[in-house]
């Protein structure tokens, strides 16, 4: 006599939408991640990138924009994968909307927490990639590790937080990682 399997929940945006106020879950194909609060040298980092990214963009007059999480986006037209990247630069303006970015950003960073790590540098990578991200950080405080991934070239960088690491979608910007390094006592 053959035991019926448990049916795993399939969950959809609908569930992100009414998830309780202040709970943040990412959504891939059917299955929710719940995200931890960040701690204090996330947000230094993530603050730090930010305003080094935005200050670029906004004194090159350049037509990309920077957005900090929470800013949602929505890797596939079906919305069954939805992701609240830590920075998300998009170039095309026609992808945003009031909910945020629909399609691929053209660059984005993750900083890694230890209960992000398993995501950050598997399930986050292939699904940025495969969606067509052009750059994908991974800023890794706890490993001194900045990874970068150039998709467009196919090409794979590792840096520390005493590097200055050059960005790939731009000709001439170049964040001075040892300046976050002093903030966070490296």
């Amino acid at each position: 006599m053959a035991s019926a399997l448990a049916q795993e929940k399939i969950y959809t945006i609908e569930d992100i939408y009414n998830l309780p106020e202040g709970r943040r879950a990412e959504l891939i194909d059917g299955q929710i991640y719940y995200m931890a609060p960040p701690t204090t040298r996330h947000q230094r980092i993530l603050s730090f990138l930010h305003l080094e990214i935005g200050d670029y963009i906004r004194a090159k007059k350049g037509s990309c924009e920077i957005f900090p999480t929470p800013f949602a986006v929505f890797l596939s037209a079906d919305d069954s994968k939805y992701l609240e990247p830590d920075l998300s630069v998009v170039c095309d303006k026609d992808k945003i909307n009031i909910h945020g970015c629909n399609g691929a950003p053209d660059w984005i960073l993750e900083i890694v927490s230890p209960g992000s790590r398993r995501m950050d540098y598997f399930t986050k990578l292939f699904e940025y990639r495969t969606a067509g991200v052009r750059e994908y950080w991974i800023v890794d405080p706890d490993r001194n590790r900045i990874m970068v991934y150039d998709f467009e070239s196919e090409d794979t960088r590792e840096y520390t937080f005493f590097d200055s690491v050059k960005v790939c979608i731009y000709d001439d910007l170049y964040i001075n990682f040892s300046d976050i390094a002093e903030l966070l006592d490296i």
